[in-house]
């Protein structure tokens, strides 16, 4: 559904009429294009003094077409500011990050990117320990104050895997993290697969296999089309009622049709079977599928909660199960599962949804270390206010506090959470493990 509010302030009228109201004015995100450049102008690059990530960084930007400056700009404004924090080592040395944030912090573009690289507050002690974990409220802080649709992202990359950033550092620099604000990426820290680099990044996925579910429309449509372009052979998969628009989405990416009702108690083997003999097997596995069966706790009936669970949640750890079990997973494979910022922060008349979405980041959680001795990996989305037909239906005033309700101002695309799916999918995304981003442009509400 189109954001008519959004479209307004755009207009003659709405660009007078917002300022002079004091109304919100929701930027114009810049997204991916195929073609176009990582960034629209040039980063500015900084480290703490001890840093261990500056030349692995300033390698792996510039490998990425992006033009990389020491000394702030004279004119003009930066497409991104990125600062290696990792020597930061005791809470005094934060100064380090004011120091060089505060004189260029205005500086930032339109859909500009401010990227700050630290150590996993886990893995150290004391001083270090407390320094690293105030960098989180450091970013959040700032992406609340960016303007113009600009983010604030924290990577987390733990010793031992300095050369495992670089799909990471495309992603977040780039167009594709659009509607991704004020997240904290762990790199490394639960374990870290072989790492392999793709032949070609614009290509990563060339030869895989991706099995997507609830394909039929929305979200998971999007993710299909975005793996399929990203170079995979996309199975998707919905219930046999969705089959007519199952099969438009299917032969529009080149990829293939499969109706199974995935809460069957066959349906793991079966797909199983299917995936084996047609395909050897699978690389990437995206636990689209949900629904909703919205009503108050004390009105809710058996039915919806249990149908709920069953499909949000119950049939992901059935369908886990099998593949590991059965070798299903190719090495350096990759499960995504779709949670919601409604799994963190809880929702009015969705107990039963909360529940299963939240159950899916326990399923990150648990799973982490499994997929590692596995030789791969497993991570999640949590979308916030999506533009689909399911929030075209949400009241009016509630749908507005949605789109309003974020650092960015409006609601997501389905298209904001494929791409964070294909970030997870790249093969070069081996030790990204463990992680649950939100795709909500910084909601005010939740975590």
């Amino acid at each position: 559904m189109a954001d008519r509010y959004q479209q307004f302030t755009k207009t003659p009228v709405g660009r007078f009429l917002v300022p002079k109201l004091g109304l919100p004015s929701a930027p114009t995100l810049r997204r991916y294009k195929p073609g176009q450049p990582a960034l629209d102008g040039p980063a500015l690059f900084g480290a703490a003094p001890g840093g261990r990530l500056e030349k692995t960084l300033t390698e792996q930007l510039g490998d990425a077409g992006i033009e990389v400056r020491t000394t702030p700009v004279e004119t003009g404004k930066h497409a991104a500011l990125v600062f290696d924090a990792t020597g930061v080592q005791d809470p005094k040395q934060l100064r380090a990050v004011y120091d060089f944030f505060h004189p260029v912090i205005r500086s930032v573009g339109n859909s500009g990117r401010v990227v700050v690289f630290g150590t996993p507050p886990e893995l150290l002690e004391g001083g270090a320990r407390i320094a690293q974990r105030a960098l989180e409220g450091f970013v959040r802080s700032v992406g609340k104050e960016l303007k113009r649709g600009a983010t604030a992202q924290l990577v987390y990359v733990a010793e031992g895997s300095e050369g495992a950033t670089e799909s990471t550092v495309r992603f977040l620099l780039s167009a594709k993290s659009a509607f991704v604000d004020a997240q904290v990426i762990r790199i490394g820290a639960k374990g870290s697969p072989e790492f392999t680099a793709p032949a070609d990044w614009k290509k990563p996925l060339d030869g895989k296999i991706a099995l997507v579910t609830g394909a039929s429309r929305g979200i998971g449509a999007a993710i299909a089309e975005v793996l399929a372009r990203d170079g995979a052979h996309v199975v998707a998969l919905d219930i046999p009622a969705q089959g007519a628009d199952l099969s438009k989405v299917a032969n529009k990416v080149g990829g293939s049709a499969l109706q199974l009702d995935i809460t069957a108690a066959d349906a793991p083997q079966k797909l199983a079977e299917h995936l084996t003999s047609r395909h050897g097997g699978v690389d990437v596995v995206v636990h689209n599928a949900g629904i909703t069966r919205d009503k108050t706790l004390g009105n809710m009936s058996d039915g919806a909660w249990d149908s709920v669970l069953t499909v949000n949640l119950a049939s992901q750890l059935a369908v886990n199960d099998k593949f590991l079990a059965d070798g299903v997973l190719k090495p350096n494979g990759r499960i995504v599962g779709v949670s919601s910022i409604a799994g963190i922060a809880g929702n009015v008349g969705q107990t039963n949804y909360a529940t299963s979405k939240a159950g899916v980041i326990g399923m990150i959680d648990d799973s982490s270390s499994r997929l590692a001795e596995h030789g791969g990996t497993i991570n999640a989305v949590a979308p916030g206010f999506i533009e689909t037909k399911m929030t075209a239906a949400v009241p009016l005033f509630i749908r507005e506090a949605g789109r309003r309700l974020s650092s960015l101002g409006q609601g997501g695309l389905p298209v904001d959470v494929a791409e964070t799916i294909a970030w997870y999918a790249n093969p070069a995304s081996a030790a990204v493990n463990g992680n649950v981003v939100r795709v909500c442009g910084q909601a005010l509400l939740g975590a």
